[in-house]
């Protein structure tokens, strides 16, 4: 539900100052969005990506720079790969998508590729859903080569760019994500995969949006929730194409970004003055940073910026999500690592909670193994 003019601009006026009074905003795009629906408790994140803070400027200032990102040979081979997957006016793109999401349709031999360039982010969004609805209406394959769609959020547009859409003859709508690894005898990295899916359901979610709008002059065109994602081949630089469900991603990432009007809710709770500009002094700033709860997690180190910072914070406060999501979720009420070192040793705990009587438990089978190891060694 988008949130009333007056408290829209409010909140506006509030991330502003949050920001820095002299500070542009850095935009929202489909990775930060995949990254706060992999981490929806993070309100730390939330806020910071909500009021469109640069996170890399900001780490280095607290003193943890963040080496989070691609190198530039992973950016030139991956554009590289990119630029010929697309060649031939995407005539191999188009054949993918024939073969693994709409093989009964007519073959893409006279598909289209309108031109979608236009001034600023707005024109450009503009001329995409131009594109969208005369292709849907022409009813022929088209190629939409780097759209620009935008995605409302917290009451603000946040312009994606995804790597191209697809429009079937039926008038449904296809995403499509070209990554630069491999997929190895037809599979490639499940943890790679998972994130180019979540990143595709943002695209997804956009689409959504774009096709409710055509629905006032039309029946609403179906945006498909299988996208094509399209790796190397092996190891070499052929394209190899997949078909991946992303209804689980796209599911979490909407209720994530509904969830983003918290946001509001979040800079009301921070202490008056609280400011997250580079330039400020570094108790201050640190301060600031720390005036906001984090949900730290291993995962953070491939998606976000102050992973560092989060990280040596996580552990000088023992807490165990450090060990990552899965431990953390195995143990319960315990939130420390000291918590649960006493709960292991019968010092502290309820003995009828699941997890402290799994620790101690183990505790006495390691204290056996050692004892056994022990006397072993002696004889």
């Amino acid at each position: 539900m988008p949130l009333p003019r007056t408290r829209e601009t409010a909140l506006r006026r509030r991330l502003a100052d949050l920001r820095g009074p002299d500070v542009p905003a850095k935009a929202l795009d489909a990775r930060a969005l995949a990254a706060l629906a992999a981490n929806p408790g993070c309100n730390r994140r939330a806020i910071l990506d909500g009021a469109g803070v640069n996170k890399a400027a900001l780490a280095s200032a607290l003193g943890s720079p963040s080496a989070f990102g691609q190198s530039q040979f992973a950016l030139t081979r991956g554009n590289a790969f990119e630029a010929r997957v697309k060649g031939d006016g995407g005539a191999e793109l188009l054949r993918l998508v024939h073969e693994k999401l709409d093989p009964g349709a007519e073959p893409p031999s006279h598909a289209q590729v309108p031109e979608l360039s236009a001034i600023g982010p707005e024109g450009r969004a503009a001329r995409t859903s131009l594109a969208l609805r005369e292709a849907t209406a022409a009813g022929t394959w088209t190629l939409l080569n780097h759209p620009m769609l935008a995605l409302d959020v917290a009451g603000s547009p946040a312009f994606l760019e995804p790597d191209a859409v697809v429009v079937h003859p039926d008038g449904s709508w296809t995403v499509v994500e070209i990554k630069s690894f491999p997929m190895l005898d037809g599979s490639a990295d499940p943890a790679k995969v998972g994130a180019a899916a979540r990143q595709a359901a943002v695209y997804v979610i956009a689409l959504e949006q774009v096709a409710a709008r055509l629905a006032q002059e039309a029946p609403a065109p179906r945006v498909r929730h299988r996208v094509l994602l399209v790796c190397p081949k092996d190891f070499s630089n052929l394209p190899a194409g997949s078909a991946v469900d992303v209804r689980k991603q796209r599911a979490v990432t909407a209720r994530q970004l509904t969830r983003l009007t918290r946001i509001q809710d979040i800079a009301e709770s921070l202490p008056e003055g609280t400011c997250f500009a580079p330039d400020r002094p570094a108790a201050e700033l640190t301060a600031a940073v720390e005036s906001v709860p984090a949900t730290y997690a291993p995962e953070c180190l491939s998606t976000c910026e102050l992973a560092f910072h989060c990280r040596d914070r996580s552990r000088a406060a023992g807490a165990v999500t450090a060990l990552g999501r899965s431990v953390r979720a195995e143990l319960g009420g315990l939130t420390t690592v000291a918590d649960v070192l006493a709960a292991a040793r019968g010092e502290a705990g309820d003995p009828e909670d699941p997890a402290v009587a799994a620790l101690r438990r183990a505790a006495e089978l390691r204290a056996e193994a050692l004892g056994q190891g022990v006397s072993a060694g002696c004889r």
